[in-house]
């Protein structure tokens, strides 16, 4: 009745409901300490980005020093995509309004790649999540009708007559539980992890827009006095 023995000893039906949530459970493992590698990385690439940007660098500089052909994630990323086309707009117009529009568009695009890369495989933990209980579920149902199957099959009801089939139906809801309750965990902790992290994204595109627009208009203001 050893536990081994019980998943070696189980039906097929419940045999390939373990393996599948043994898979799931070892995938999302693997989902899990790569986003919260890659989660860890984007804030410490922040953070050194965000002291360099304020502290007070000339933004030309600042965007020379990075390599075009280089990719950037995160607020790099941004700053990158928006003066880009700051000054590839700043020769062809004179309409400030133009010039901030076409940046603020660049920088909604660059924030939306990194939404797409820092939510990579977070779907996959959900789905464990909200599958394996189920999936194990099945495993418990197909146990719990052999065990009746056996009884019907046998002259007298004993326990040892259905302790095999009940108990090989608990593991599997055990290892349903075992696969979901971490996916649910980590996925609404890394989750959470993006949303604040893109959110300190769209402040900082919210400040550089700023900072572009005092820059025209004290331009503007330069050339009206001229």
């Amino acid at each position: 009745m050893s536990i081994p023995h019980l998943i070696m000893s189980a039906s097929t039906v419940v045999q390939l409901v373990m393996l599948l949530l043994v898979v799931g459970s070892i995938l999302s493992w693997v989902v899990i300490f790569q986003r919260s590698i890659a989660l860890r990385r984007a804030k410490r690439e922040y953070s050194e980005f965000e002291e360099s940007f304020w502290s007070g660098v000339d933004l030309n500089e600042l965007y020379r020093d990075i390599p075009a052909d280089d990719p950037r994630h995160g607020a790099e990323h941004i700053f990158q995509s928006g003066f880009r086309e700051f000054n590839r707009l700043m020769p062809k117009t004179r309409n400030p309004d133009t010039v901030l529009e076409g940046v603020q568009r660049s920088m909604r695009v660059a924030w939306s790649r990194e939404e797409d890369r820092l939510t990579q495989h977070l779907t996959f933990l959900a789905t464990v999540a909200s599958a394996s209980p189920y999936i194990g579920l099945f495993g418990t149902v197909w146990g719990i009708m052999g065990s009746f199957q056996a009884l019907s099959f046998s002259q007298q009801a004993t326990l040892a007559t259905v302790a095999p089939w009940i108990a090989e139906a608990l593991i599997a809801t055990a290892m349903g539980l075992f696969a979901a309750i971490p996916a649910v965990i980590f996925y609404n902790r890394l989750s959470n992890d993006v949303g604040r992290l893109l959110g300190k994204y769209e402040d900082f595109a919210e400040e550089f827009h700023a900072i572009l627009y005092r820059n025209l208009q004290g331009r503007d203001s330069t050339k009206s006095v001229g």
